[in-house]
């Protein structure tokens, strides 16, 4: 079986002296799931293995349970607890809290996995009441390099479909494929992990800027304007809150517009990206050979796979992602480490012309590089396959 790079991460963490409750955070079928029993599939150490997401009334007395059961499996050696989809209880963080410090004055050596697809809702209940006992693993979308090594995708296949690995096998028929995307995984989500886990007023608002987003996917938008498009006489506030609960759920980002100051950056109109690229396909309902003999929207589709890469490989690390325009120019996406500054532009036909945006950014900022992603640049295949700080460098 296909083995994720991250995995050895957590194998790492996990095999470590007890310290911290270990935390595996991100969209729904990313394969947190298949990471955590890979890693109990390994070990010579007892498991106790428990989802919340089963259908049965899980409470604090269930998890109460779940946990003694594995307090009893601990001897000499370790023992592991593996969670999933613990955001489902009411109240988890505080019991955790309890039994991870009760096992903490024992010194009972539990080691704990806990795994959740609302990202917003762990945080939150990680920093209400497990401040400084855990550390996070975050699990975004596949890489064109997992994909191609796991179901031996082309790049062509992987702009097109993405990359989500349970959606594999359906490529073949698209109809059924396209069906999957948008009833399987984003109305899920949003009716289990947004809709009834967080207050919104407006579900429907929230399903036509999801559908605003894929359509726009790279393009800047203000959020007068999409209230323009949404015909929807809500405030802008509500809007930039949707966006946020949608990046959450691992579907679309709105880029901030790069700037000199953390004010201007927060007041500027966002770049819609989204962070799977079968998301953008699904939505259009273009077949694969419509969407390649389309040059303009093929050539979005690729753009929002960079930025999608870039997004998803800075989740968690200290490289943060913007775009940049001014004056009718502009740079697709800015890699900021600290003082280090990259630009991006992505081209995806063969014409190569003086990337006058590019130039415009390197006299206003101290730039550390500048690079050309296609046409006569970086060719997409190397792109996807290096590992983004490389870019900084």
């Amino acid at each position: 079986m296909f083995q994720r790079p991250i995995l050895a991460d957590l194998r790492r963490r996990m095999l470590e002296p007890r310290r911290f409750l270990q935390v595996l955070a991100g969209p729904r079928q990313t394969g947190k799931t298949t990471l955590a029993r890979q890693f109990m599939a390994d070990q010579d150490y007892p498991v106790q293995f428990a989802s919340a997401d089963e259908p049965a009334i899980k409470d604090a007395s269930w998890l109460g349970q779940q946990w003694e059961q594995a307090r009893r499996k601990a001897g000499p050696g370790p023992a592991f607890l593996v969670l999933d989809e613990i955001q489902k209880l009411p109240g988890w963080s505080e019991t955790v809290k309890r039994l991870w410090d009760a096992d903490t004055h024992a010194g009972l050596d539990l080691r704990v996995l806990l795994l959740g697809s609302a990202p917003w809702m762990m945080q939150q209940g990680l920093s209400e009441s497990l401040t400084g006992r855990f550390e996070i693993l975050p699990v975004s979308h596949w890489s064109f390099a997992e994909m191609r090594d796991a179901f031996g995708w082309s790049l062509e296949t992987y702009l097109y479909y993405g990359a989500y690995p349970g959606a594999v096998p359906l490529v073949a028929d698209p109809p059924r494929w396209q069906r999957y995307i948008m009833d399987a995984l984003v109305e899920t989500t949003l009716s289990r992990d947004v809709f009834l886990m967080h207050r919104v007023d407006k579900p429907a608002l929230m399903r036509r800027l999801f559908a605003l987003a894929c359509a726009y996917s790279g393009r800047v938008l203000s959020y007068q304007k999409m209230v323009g498009q949404l015909q929807e006489a809500g405030n802008t506030t509500t809007l930039a809150h949707y966006l946020d609960l949608l990046e959450s759920a691992g579907f679309v980002k709105g880029l901030q517009k790069f700037a000199g100051d953390t004010a201007r950056r927060r007041g500027s109109s966002p770049k819609l990206l989204v962070m799977n690229t079968s998301l953008m396909t699904a939505a259009s309902g273009l077949r694969y050979e419509e969407a390649r003999e389309d040059p303009a929207w093929w050539g979005r589709l690729v753009e929002s796979a960079v930025g999608a890469t870039l997004v998803n490989s800075c989740i968690g690390t200290d490289i943060e992602v913007y775009y940049w325009t001014a004056r009718n120019q502009e740079v697709d996406f800015v890699l900021r480490r600290g003082k280090r500054l990259a630009g991006i532009e992505v081209k995806s036909g063969s014409r190569k012309d003086n990337l006058p945006g590019m130039k415009q950014f390197a006299k206003e900022f101290p730039v550390t590089r500048t690079w050309l992603v296609g046409a006569d640049g970086i060719p997409l295949e190397e792109f996807f396959v290096t590992p983004v700080s490389e870019w900084l460098v």
